[in-house]
């Protein structure tokens, strides 16, 4: 159960963006069995359509199992050192693996849980976070708080100066620092994070960075944003297009950290002897953050989808050009509209370079104009005050101008007082 990334670089995509700019998109026949030209789905920073390709590996996984029975963990181990590797290829430049270990795990939440139970709570009771973190990371420190740990709260406002400020609230007591690269509410990027790593090292913290709003989405290079040191959680769910039940947990290098809470993977290579005599083992890498019997059907699933975006050249960098021009086509589209900003408006100090991939907008009526869209066929989620509308590379512009038509018309359908 030892990864060794490897593999060579992306192929450059065969596809330029305007193929899917244009009507029909030239991805949209990939993702027959969702009906993604059929529909305006614009949930694409929570669940993005699965190509048809994943309905393969997972009847592959049901037929293994029939046909291999308990025989079947081999090929189940090989396709989840293979989807170590996709992830790997997507912390890495230009395609080329991040030199990282990868543990994976159904949810970033009990990644979390195994990141935590590794750090020296006793000797080092403090964590440093922010207040606009994900409910995996954020619930869970506000109930460790209640049992007596301290958790300070770093706001996520000035954006500007987050790390500076993350890097100030550290002293000799923290054991680790939790923070996003992406912001999940609004998708604003979080910059100078080689600040605070530097700083993680100089007072001997660990660094957790949640990645998940950013893979895919943007360009995540760990050793140009001078990461290397960092344990980095993320996964499938969202702009990988992998489903649920994929996510990873990246340990770096030369890891010897002892987690109190893993499964019985975590020794998987030490079960005739290891490197702790008389303690519990560990095996290598990011073994040592393993979990325990799992289901592998999301592993066939991820490795085929991982396949078919390397087949046809769907990196980051290609990736984050389509994505940048429909964030921008959605926000010069709401902007046409000229809404009443009392009732919806966007964050028009942020520049657009500097979000990730999905547009908020900020409107008291976050739910009616959520509901109205989603009555006009319009698929989006809101967060307290604010509407998400997240596109996906199998969108067309056409579908982006329809989805503005009809927050227009929901728009003014709250403001009259009627039906939204």
């Amino acid at each position: 159960m030892t990864f060794t990334p490897g593999g060579a670089p992306a192929p450059r995509s065969a596809l330029t963006p305007e193929d899917l700019y244009r009507e029909p998109n030239a991805l949209a026949r990939h993702y027959s069995r969702f009906r993604v030209a059929e529909r305006l789905l614009f949930t694409g920073h929570s669940h993005q359509a699965w190509p048809d390709c994943g309905f393969d590996g997972q009847r592959r996984a049901w037929e293994d199992a029939a046909r291999l029975v308990d025989a079947k963990w081999k090929e189940a181990f090989e396709r989840a050192d293979r989807v170590r590797a996709g992830y790997a290829r997507l912390l890495g430049a230009s395609g080329a693996p991040d030199d990282g270990d990868y543990a994976l795990g159904g949810n970033t939440h009990e990644l979390v849980i195994r990141f935590l139970s590794a750090l020296p709570l006793r000797e080092r009771p403090r964590l440093v976070t922010t207040d606009g973190e994900f409910h995996s990371i954020r619930r869970q420190l506000d109930r460790l708080e209640e049992e007596g740990l301290a958790v300070v709260r770093v706001p996520v406002d000035p954006i500007e100066s987050l790390s500076e400020r993350l890097s100030v609230a550290m002293d000799d007591r923290t054991a680790g620092v939790l923070v996003s690269a992406v912001l999940y509410r609004d998708a604003r990027i979080v910059t100078g994070l080689d600040a605070v790593a530097a700083r993680c090292e100089r007072v001997g913290a660990h660094l957790l960075v949640d990645a998940y709003h950013a893979l895919n989405a943007i360009p995540f290079d760990l050793s140009s944003l001078g990461l290397e040191g960092a344990f980095v959680v993320g996964g499938g769910y969202k702009y990988c297009q992998l489903g649920e039940g994929n996510c990873f947990l990246r340990v770096p290098p030369d890891c010897r950290l002892r987690p109190a809470v893993t499964g019985w993977f975590a020794e998987f290579s030490a079960l005739h002897g290891g490197e702790d005599a008389g303690r519990v083992r560990y095996g290598p890498g990011a073994e040592r953050f393993a979990g325990s019997t799992y289901d592998p059907t999301s592993h066939y699933r991820a490795e085929e989808v991982f396949r078919f975006f390397r087949r046809h050249g769907l990196m980051p960098d290609f990736l984050r050009e389509v994505s940048r021009h429909q964030v921008r086509r959605l926000a010069t589209g709401f902007d046409g509209l000229d809404l009443d900003p009392d009732l919806v408006d966007r964050d028009r100090e942020t520049p657009l370079e500097a979000v990730g991939g999905f547009l908020a907008l900020r409107t008291p009526q976050a739910r009616a104009l959520h509901e109205g869209l989603g009555a006009r066929g319009v698929a989006t989620d809101f967060r307290d005050d604010l509407l998400r509308l997240g596109p996906a590379p199998y969108l067309s512009d056409r579908q982006l101008d329809d989805a503005v038509a009809a927050l227009g018309e929901a728009a003014a359908a709250v403001r009259s007082g009627g039906p939204s």
